[in-house]
């Protein structure tokens, strides 16, 4: 279930067929696609595209994914995908998904990515301060105690 808590952002798109098996019904590894554009969406939308992350010479290298399958999804059917960052560390991130369907809100795929940031030349790096920042915004601060 995506957070009440923080940023979502939201990327809506029909199901196109050439995503579906023989049955019209998407084939499980298009989520960790639709997972991807997702991701893409929601760094463009908070102003830290991912294309600027890696011209700066910075890659943000996959280490885990995890997707749950709830329902199928069909061929021409509206979904949405959400997008949210749920943990940011200084040298790694890990994203949030839910894949809904656009007009009932039925959950399909739920899932979250982890990442490491990576330089050009292969080395595990710190997130750069001004991507770090963006994404740092949209996470709930631990209460002071």
């Amino acid at each position: 279930m995506a957070p009440t808590d923080r940023y979502i952002s939201e990327n809506t798109f029909f199901v196109r067929y050439a995503e579906t098996d023989a049955m019209g019904i998407v084939h499980h590894s298009v989520y960790i696609i639709y997972f991807e554009e997702a991701r893409s969406h929601y760094s463009r939308v908070r102003g830290a595209d991912y294309a600027d992350f890696e011209r700066s010479g910075y890659w943000l290298t996959v280490a885990e994914v995890h997707a749950r399958y709830h329902a199928p999804t069909r061929y021409a059917q509206q979904i949405t995908a959400r997008c949210w960052v749920e943990e940011l560390k200084s040298r790694g991130v890990t994203f949030g998904y839910e894949i809904v369907d656009t007009a009932s809100g039925k959950v399909h795929v739920t899932g979250q990515s982890k990442h490491v940031c990576i330089d050009h030349q292969g080395r595990v790096s710190r997130i750069p301060d001004w991507w770090a920042s963006v994404l740092a915004a949209d996470i709930p601060k631990p209460p002071q105690g």
